[in-house]
């Protein structure tokens, strides 16, 4: 973002029915980023079609300063994008394995962050503030969300819940992300929760 405002309150409460309230002392580190990574062959292929989203180098100013207008806006865009797109594989959709692209009606887990991280961009949202994550779920199946990074903490934008969590506190294993510097290139993260990092293999 071009203008990042400082939240002089200890509390970030939300406007929206059912959401939580945080305090700010209680915020964990953001996810800790250990090397280079290869990037899921699915955004490969999405950077070809959408150049545009994976042009190159970009300015990071670092995680932007979380405020209550922006805290809703990431807790609106989640909640609308996870109601009006209906979850289906891209195998049921397309009759492929991976496809990565902007849902209309239908969208595998991928999509529905494409079009969050999207959504967020033309709210004034820096890219390098927005990045794509492939998790681990507990039954060890690969799954995608977008995460958000704040001076708060990293937040995650996940098609499963409409809460936005703090990255330390869903049940996924954190294994490789978009780099905030180049929106074409990923890095592998440290979950520092678990005694071992896996690695997703293309």
């Amino acid at each position: 973002m071009t203008t990042k405002k400082i939240l002089g309150i200890g509390t970030l409460a939300a406007a929206i029915a059912g959401v939580l309230a945080f305090q700010v002392s209680a915020m964990p580190a953001n996810m800790q980023v250990v090397g280079k990574a290869n990037p899921p062959i699915g955004h490969y292929e999405f950077c070809q079609t959408y150049a545009g989203e994976c042009s190159g180098n970009q300015h990071d100013a670092g995680p932007m300063i979380l405020t209550e207008d922006l805290w809703k806006a990431m807790l609106e865009v989640n909640y609308t994008v996870n109601s009006s797109i209906t979850p289906l594989t891209d195998m049921e959709i397309y009759g492929v394995e991976e496809r990565w692209t902007y849902p209309r009606s239908v969208g595998d887990c991928e999509d529905f962050a494409l079009l969050k991280r999207k959504m967020l961009t033309d709210r004034g949202f820096d890219p390098s503030d927005l990045l794509m994550t492939v998790v681990l779920q507990p039954n060890g199946e690969g799954h995608a969300v977008l995460t958000v990074r704040t001076d708060h903490g990293d937040f995650i934008l996940d098609n499963m819940r409409n809460r936005v969590l703090l990255w330390s506190d869903t049940e996924y294993t954190y294994l490789k992300r978009q780099s905030s510097t180049n929106s074409a290139r990923w890095v592998k993260l440290q979950d520092g929760r678990a005694s071992i990092v896996g690695s997703v293999s293309n």
